[in-house]
């Protein structure tokens, strides 16, 4: 019976008849016979696809990655020779279950290069280099024989998480949480040694302060006694000087003089008795 093929364009369409390629396209649409006709779909858009492999590190520890990838067929002839697409024209519906092993059989694919990466990693290297191991990995799968041979393409590859299990996990959460408490003391301690030291230097420098100041009161006591002593002795040496002109003069003469300035300031003494003694002295031969 004669029918007709309506094909999707985000679909790669292959028409055979009798086994042979008579058509090929995307969502290219045609007449068919039922008896000795065969259509494949093969996806020609990019397919997204999730995954979850549990691996092991080198020093043996178990981690769980989750994460995402990103694929297209490239050569659809190629995938066509080696997995089943083959549909039911009338629902579109696959026949054989292989468009479904495609899925897995490229996840398989890049759990083995993900394995090669982590097998040569500590634990704490994986997990440190989550975003740089899924780089490596994405740039060893053109590498991949099995790859090129069904024509994929693997457009993104990216981990989502790695996580150790949950004993290694609590181990891990422990050890960093006491991490961070020693690292907590440690700014406790160098706050407070901080403190000490500036407390220490304020002190210092108050004593250096009051040093100085000592210093200088010392120096302007030593600066003023020494002008008082000056002074004093300048004041002696004048008086000396002064009273050294009367020196070789008759005691008598001197009195003399002495009852003459009095007589000059009479109007400032209240004052004055001169007993005859002083007089009998003026006397005297």
């Amino acid at each position: 019976m004669l029918r007709f093929f309506k094909g999707d364009p985000s679909k790669y369409i292959i028409k055979f008849v009798s086994g042979k390629i008579k058509k090929k396209g995307l969502g290219i649409s045609f007449y068919y016979f039922d008896h000795n006709s065969s259509i494949f779909k093969i996806p020609a858009t990019t397919i997204d696809s999730n995954f979850i492999f549990n691996e092991v590190t080198k020093n043996f520890q178990s981690i769980c990655i989750q994460g995402h990838l990103t694929y297209r067929i490239k050569d659809p002839l190629k995938m066509a020779s080696l997995l089943d697409f083959k549909i039911y024209p009338k629902d579109g519906e696959y026949i054989s279950e292989d468009p479904e092993k495609l899925e897995l059989r490229i996840k398989n694919v890049i759990q083995m290069i993900t394995r090669k990466e982590i097998k040569v990693l500590d634990l704490e290297e994986v997990l440190a280099l989550n975003t740089v191991l899924a780089d490596k990995v994405f740039e060893n799968t053109p590498e991949s024989n099995l790859l090129q041979e069904m024509g994929i393409e693997i457009l993104s590859i990216t981990f989502n998480s790695v996580t150790p299990t949950p004993e290694i996990s609590k181990a891990l959460e422990a050890d960093y949480r006491e991490s961070l408490h020693r690292k907590s003391d440690e700014a406790i301690y160098a706050r407070r040694a901080a403190a000490v030291e500036q407390e220490r230097k304020i002190r210092e420098n108050e004593l250096n302060t009051q040093i100085t100041l000592e210093e200088k009161k010392k120096t302007l006591i030593d600066l003023h006694g020494n002008n008082t002593i000056e002074e004093a002795e300048y004041l002696a040496k004048a008086k000396s000087l002064e009273l050294g002109v009367y020196a070789d003069l008759d005691p008598r003469l001197v009195l003399a003089l002495a009852l003459k300035e009095l007589s000059g300031n009479a109007q400032k003494i209240g004052s004055l008795t001169i007993t005859s003694e002083i007089l009998s002295s003026l006397l005297k031969n």
